[in-house]
């Protein structure tokens, strides 16, 4: 079971996340590496936001491959290399989640591993066992 917390003692989230989730004993974890907005024919498209949909797919697809689905992510850390229309931003990212609030980092980097990556993001799942 997921007990989702926004504590009254510290300020409310700044956007459609949680502060912390509690995990207990009876729920599976699923870490997977870094995303990338990359097609299955090795292809990546340049425009951020487009990079961005495409690792939500892929996300979506190895939480399948492991039986869970997007409502089990717990925590995001999401790594942009160009800082992209923030309101653009988060209208892919609450498509995607709809009303479901996980744990979620922002960070903007000079770079990623393969030149042309603009987006990569690191995911925890977890889900009853």
């Amino acid at each position: 079971m997921k007990t989702y917390r926004n504590p009254d003692s510290i300020h409310k989230p700044l956007a459609s996340y949680s502060h912390q989730i509690e995990l207990d004993a009876s729920e599976r974890l699923l870490v997977l590496s870094g995303q990338v907005g990359m097609r299955p024919d090795g292809s990546i498209p340049e425009e951020p936001v487009a990079q961005l949909k495409i690792t939500l797919e892929n996300i979506r697809r190895n939480l399948e491959a492991a039986g869970m689905a997007i409502k089990d992510i717990v925590k995001l850390t999401i790594y942009l290399v160009d800082q992209f229309d923030a309101a653009q931003r988060r209208q892919v990212l609450a498509e995607f989640f709809q009303d479901i609030e996980p744990c979620m980092t922002l960070l903007f980097v000079a770079a990623l591993g393969t030149p042309g990556l603009k987006v990569e993001i690191d995911v925890m799942a977890s889900a009853e066992r």
